[in-house]
């Protein structure tokens, strides 16, 4: 928790805060240890993490918080569907290229990228920049600046969006990729810590792990918690590459020719230089198990979440720590659904951003709002096919309704 409170620090600190700024943000932390990790890098106003945002709020503002610490995911494409993702934004029903990135770039590069310079055009297929009245208003809010990543860019956006736009008190910190790669790195650099001896220092350990989620990805968890990449991805032109831990050596799968020791001196200065950076696994790690954080996320994380903890179990048996194995354990809802929640039919944030500070204020509107309507269709669930094949499980009887128990107890 030390060591996530610093990275707190430092990421207010790259986020224009002060330092009075920033310790106040790792004592809040450090007193409601809880994170809001379902939004991947996503614009403040694009519709999925604006109303994962605004259920954050309710909270926060009923308890008199003063910040709002998030991490979001920008090991991810620009493209994740058809024209949705980071690098699209859709405005008076015109889908618009956030950066005005061809098709080459958005499909097959990082958000976490350095490959800039970037710099927001929010074009049409035709190339014309902020083609309609909404996209002219809002990319004049937006920084006019270049970025080396597109990550960096919407970092920047939506700290100014959030101080122009919401009228609260309550700060907004967002934790990167590259936050994460730090924090990793300051786990290695300490000879004495888990991750150190036991994890990196032994490799046998790490190998009991991807065993593991080898084997709950051929069992009745199929498809939950797969085995992308070994605990770190390789960065190289602007692209994620999948790494592959054989023979305590990293390498990297397909053309490129990159490979490196599984050692901690090695990794954490292959972090700092940016050449890796944390999978997913290693982020929710560092961010939530180890310091004991809840993770509010969103459907699917719901479920992988409980494995990850589960997989983080049997390294800590394998290495002996049962110390830390006993406190895993001991974590009242280490993880809940807090991402997609507030999802009305139709709904669109400029509309919403424009009854801040009026009677119908949106946040007075969704506190009064009974769970079951301001779920909506619950889309992300029943429409979700990962879920439909869990749903024919538990009919069938390979899953019980409560086999999910002893992931929870990480045990």
């Amino acid at each position: 928790m030390e060591l996530l409170c610093r990275c707190v620090e430092r990421a207010c600190w790259r986020s224009g805060y002060s330092v009075e700024e920033g310790r106040s943000a790792s004592h809040y932390l450090l007193a409601s240890p809880v994170l809001q990790t379902g939004p991947h890098c996503l614009l403040l106003l694009e519709p999925d993490a604006f109303y994962t945002h605004l259920f954050s709020l309710l909270g926060l503002n009923a308890h008199g918080c003063r910040w709002h610490i998030t991490y979001h995911a920008s090991t991810v494409s620009f493209t994740e569907k058809a024209k949705k993702g980071p690098g699209w934004f859709t405005l008076e029903n015109e889908a618009l290229n956030v950066f005005g990135l061809p098709r080459s770039r958005l499909d097959s590069f990082s958000v976490c990228g350095l490959n800039g310079p970037f710099r927001f055009a929010l074009s049409n297929g035709k190339g014309d920049l902020a083609p309609n009245d909404a996209a002219a208003a809002l990319l004049a809010q937006l920084p006019s600046g270049e970025f080396a990543s597109a990550a960096d860019a919407i970092r920047a956006a939506n700290q100014t969006l959030w101080r122009a736009k919401l009228p609260f008190p309550i700060k907004l910190l967002q934790l990167d990729d590259f936050d994460i790669a730090d924090l990793v790195a300051d786990h290695l650099d300490d000879a004495g810590s888990w991750m150190s001896a036991r994890f990196i220092g032994n490799g046998k350990v790490a190998e009991n792990i991807l065993d593991a989620m080898d084997r709950l990805n051929i069992g009745p968890w199929q498809g939950w918690i797969r085995r992308t990449t070994d605990f770190f991805w390789r960065m190289e032109k602007g692209r994620i590459i999948p790494l592959r831990l054989e023979d305590s050596t990293l390498r990297a799968s397909g053309p490129s020719n990159f490979e490196m020791q599984f050692l901690p001196d090695s990794i954490a200065a292959a972090l700092r230089q940016r050449a890796i950076v944390p999978s997913l696994f290693t982020v929710f790690l560092v961010l939530s198990m180890l310091p004991g954080v809840r993770a509010l996320g969103g459907c699917r994380q719901t479920i992988y979440y409980p494995l990850m903890r589960y997989l983080t179990a049997i390294g800590l048996e394998r290495s002996g720590n049962l110390d830390l194995l006993t406190e895993l354990r001991g974590d009242d809802r280490p993880g809940l659904w807090g991402h997609r929640i507030l999802k009305p039919a139709g709904g669109y944030p400029f509309r919403e951003i424009e009854l801040f500070g009026g009677v119908a204020a949106p946040l007075s509107k969704y506190a009064e709002m009974p769970l079951v309507q301001s779920c909506g269709d619950l889309a992300s669930f029943t429409r979700d096919q990962i879920w439909a094949e869990l749903s024919k499980r538990i009919a069938s009887g390979v899953i019980t309704p409560g086999a999910a128990e002893w992931q929870w107890s990480g045990s």
